[in-house]
């Protein structure tokens, strides 16, 4: 699976399907493309319907006929709009053409649906666990445990989200063999040192510390 960061939260999954996890890019300052680049996807991913991680997720949506999936909410609001979309909610698991989605517990406010949540892709025998937008907490044990995942993304920016501190503690609860930081220096309320975080990560995971529009392979 490759797997590229395209700026704060928004993450493209390439493999046997393309998946966007969090797609701000309309608006984002460090996306390193535009919507008018995006001619394939077969599944978008939201973890909650605040603007810098909905983002372009319906207009994706409706451009190339993938299926939005998300809190059912959201899903509905989708629909409503003319998108391909399965509402599901936290704890439950859809397959849409080969990929699983499974939502998992967030600690953080949204709009419809009233929460945000995580959320687990497995695509082609590898599992992304993306946080979304969360504080620190115990769940991150259980959805180590019950979903092992290959990689994580966690935010970073200690303001609306964990800071270093805490997120290197998510990555002990985890235990998880890979992990991105996101969600820091898109914006001067939320900035961050994914240098610090990777130093108090230690050896507990591999922190790969990348540039927008940077690509890693698991």
């Amino acid at each position: 699976m490759k797997i590229t960061w395209i700026g704060h939260s928004a993450v493209k999954l390439e493999g046997s399907k393309t998946v966007f996890i969090d797609p701000f890019i309309t608006g984002n300052p460090v996306a390193t493309i535009g919507l008018d680049k995006i001619t394939k996807a077969d599944v978008v991913v939201v973890t909650h319907d605040h603007g810098d991680h909905l983002g372009d997720g319906f207009a994706i949506c409706k451009k190339t006929g993938a299926t939005l999936v998300a809190i059912y909410e959201i899903a509905e609001a989708a629909a409503q709009q003319g998108a391909k979309a399965e509402g599901m909610n936290v704890g439950g698991s859809v397959n849409v053409g080969g990929v699983t989605v499974s939502l998992v517990p967030a600690f953080h406010t949204g709009g419809l649906g009233g929460t945000a949540v995580g959320a687990v892709v497995e695509m082609d025998g590898k599992k992304v666990y993306h946080a979304g937008d969360t504080g620190l907490t115990m769940e991150m044990q259980l959805i180590g445990e019950m979903y092992t995942p290959d990689i994580a993304f966690l935010p970073i920016d200690g303001r609306f989200n964990m800071g270093p501190r805490l997120a290197a503690k998510a990555v002990e609860l985890l235990k998880v063999p890979k992990t991105i930081p996101i969600h820091y220096d898109t914006f001067p309320l939320v900035h961050s040192s994914p240098e610090e975080f990777k130093k108090l990560v230690g050896n507990k995971s591999q922190v790969m510390i990348l540039k927008p529009g940077e690509t890693v392979e698991i």
